[in-house]
């Protein structure tokens, strides 16, 4: 495996493990080892900047779906600073993937997100 490989793996991982956290001090925690001070994170149906922001929304899905894990699907792409993968967010109790997607982000020097640009698949109506 490249270096670079390993670089967008550790990106990605972390960008899940922020996605995941439950509670407010390991989100903050998580999501400044996943995000630049100025990272961003925009999809349809959100565009936030900086640390606070992307960890409320981070909360914001889990107030949505409780008891649901994002997941990653398939492999990692990338290329210089930038990768892509798929995800889709699981049901812990029946499995059930009512919303997936796939994201482009863009890293620092540090192997950190600079930007997280998001795309829906599948979202539930009402959403």
């Amino acid at each position: 495996m490249s270096v670079n490989t390993d670089r967008y793996e550790n990106a990605v991982a972390r960008y899940f493990e922020a996605w995941n956290a439950g509670e407010p001090e390991a989100l903050a925690k998580a999501v400044a080892a996943a995000w630049s001070v100025e990272g961003t994170y925009t999809d349809p149906l959100a565009a936030v900047t900086g640390h606070a922001e992307i960890a409320g929304l981070i909360a914001g899905a889990h107030e949505q779906f409780p008891g649901f894990a994002f997941r990653p699907l398939g492999a990692i792409d990338g290329h210089h600073n930038t990768a892509r993968f798929s995800w889709e967010l699981v049901s812990e109790a029946d499995g059930t993937a009512p919303v997936a997607g796939f994201d482009v982000i863009t890293l620092d020097g540090d192997g950190r997100i600079r930007s997280v640009l998001g795309f829906l698949d599948r979202v539930p109506a009402g959403v």
